[in-house]
């Protein structure tokens, strides 16, 4: 054994500017914080390719994965990011917790507090959760979806992934395709991707897209074939069904037709244009199979980058917590 594989990697610490406890969405935080987010992330991308898969930084520490919604991608990814740091990790549902027997997502969350947690990972229904913990709790919170609100560590993972592809994220030209309307990860993206200098373009339905967002910085397009051949990245959506109350277009055939990557569609692109997908995969509707198996396709590269991400977001989340950086 190699005693260096026990190590933790060199983490960028200069100028040191990571403060926060919680990471409960991407708005406030300025290009400094998120270029730290993401350099830190790329320090601990090499600890997935060690013999010895863990690095001490969370050793002794508590991380409860509390999802109140399903997920697997994004629960399975922070609990093998926080096993990698060394950190106790306990898995919860909310059919399996005291929420189904009436209690307060407050109370629930102050019980796990008093068994001396350290670190909670929500995802919630409700706009807005993780914050109301985040000012309540002295454990760190940490934002794993809120609804149609955000999905922080979804987004920080598309811009790691498009800096690793591309060399940089200023000055690309990103459209996300699908269902704004209801997506957190749209929104997550959004705050980030503008922030770090790429230009975003929101394409879809008139109804799904609606025209308030441009406030958010970004352009709007209802026509995404104009687009195909001056992007350098598409971000393809799945229509968020669980969330909507009524039908925002026809069927889903017209939407495949309007707004899906189709081979032919893809042949448009640039060549070097990547095709990006958070999950779950409609294959058909939002994306042609093909195109999402392709080698212009990083969607599974994304998955492995999520791991890193919250790598770092539990260790910098941590650090700030324990004052190590003020």
């Amino acid at each position: 054994m190699n005693p260096s594989e026990l190590s933790s990697p060199v983490i960028p610490t200069e100028p040191v500017r990571w403060i926060h406890k919680d990471l409960t969405g991407l708005q406030a935080l300025s290009k400094v914080e998120l270029t730290l987010l993401l350099d830190t992330a790329a320090a601990f991308k090499s600890v997935g390719t060690r013999h010895i898969k863990k690095v001490p930084a969370l050793r002794g520490k508590t991380l409860v994965n509390f999802f109140v919604e399903p997920s697997t991608r994004t629960r399975i990814s922070f609990e093998l990011a926080a096993e990698r740091l060394s950190a106790d990790v306990i898995n919860m549902s909310a059919t399996a917790s005291s929420l189904t027997k009436g209690e307060t997502l407050k109370d629930t969350a102050l019980n796990l507090q008093a068994l001396h947690a350290d670190m909670i990972v929500l995802r919630h229904s409700s706009a807005g959760a993780a914050q109301f913990l985040a000012e309540r709790l002295d454990a760190s919170v940490v934002n794993a979806g809120d609804g149609s609100h955000e999905h922080p560590t979804q987004a920080l993972l598309d811009a790691f992934t498009i800096r690793e592809h591309k060399g940089r994220i200023e000055g690309l030209h990103v459209a996300i395709v699908g269902d704004i309307l209801f997506s957190r990860v749209a929104r997550s993206d959004i705050f980030a991707l503008t922030r770090l200098g790429a230009k975003v373009t929101l394409v879809g339905p008139s109804t799904l897209v609606p025209a308030e967002l441009k406030r958010l910085g970004v352009s709007i397009s209802h026509d995404l074939d104009e687009l195909l051949p001056e992007l350098d990245v598409i971000n393809l959506l799945r229509i968020q069904h669980e969330r909507q109350r009524k039908e925002y277009f026809p069927s889903l055939g017209e939407y495949t037709s309007l707004f899906g990557l189709s081979k032919a569609r893809a042949a448009r692109l640039k060549p070097d244009c990547l095709v990006m997908h958070p999950g779950p995969i409609n294959r058909g509707v939002e994306i042609d199979s093909d195109v999402a198996d392709s080698s212009r396709s990083v969607i599974l590269q994304q998955v492995t980058n999520g791991l890193a991400v919250r790598m770092a977001v539990l260790y910098l989340c941590n650090a700030a917590r324990s004052g190590e950086w003020v």
